[in-house]
């Protein structure tokens, strides 16, 4: 199962790397690491003058996450596809497609970036067949040499 990435702080660190492999509309970066851990912040059930609970589970359960765990992000910036459809649209291909890749990638986390919007003139509608197979086919290719060149290093 692939996990998701939900902080920003997660996205802007494997932002900020190098892009692994790049196609005419999207970007792929990849950290060999595993998400940050959220903040807990203390609520007013949870004092510290409070007794401490006992504990069944581990008290490090973060570690049930082993860094050959995938977890996997998406953006789709609205100044590259107007309309949440298409975002929408893409980000089930991206998902789609890293699932169907993931044996092959490599643990850790990954972001695939919209960095370049699809013709108009070419796909006039905002989720045609036509947009969902070109999308599809870019991401096979995209990840597929990400794939490659995450393994060489």
């Amino acid at each position: 199962m692939i996990g998701r990435l939900l902080r920003s702080a997660d996205f802007e660190r494997v932002l900020r790397t190098r892009t692994r492999a790049s196609s005419t509309h999207f970007a792929v970066h990849h950290v060999a690491d595993r998400p940050s851990r959220p903040h807990k912040s203390a609520s007013a059930d949870e004092l510290s003058t409070d007794t401490a609970p006992i504990l069944v589970e581990p008290v490090d359960d973060f570690l049930a996450h082993t860094p050959e765990s995938l977890w996997l992000g998406a953006v789709v910036p609205k100044r590259h596809a107007r309309r949440a459809v298409t975002r929408t649209l893409l980000k089930r291909q991206i998902r789609s497609v890293v699932d169907a890749r993931a044996d092959a990638l490599l643990g850790g986390l990954w972001v695939v970036r919209l960095r370049a919007p699809f013709d108009k003139a070419r796909f006039p509608s905002a989720a045609s067949d036509a947009l969902k197979q070109c999308a599809r086919e870019e991401l096979e290719l995209l990840l597929s040499a990400a794939a490659l060149r995450a393994a060489t290093r």
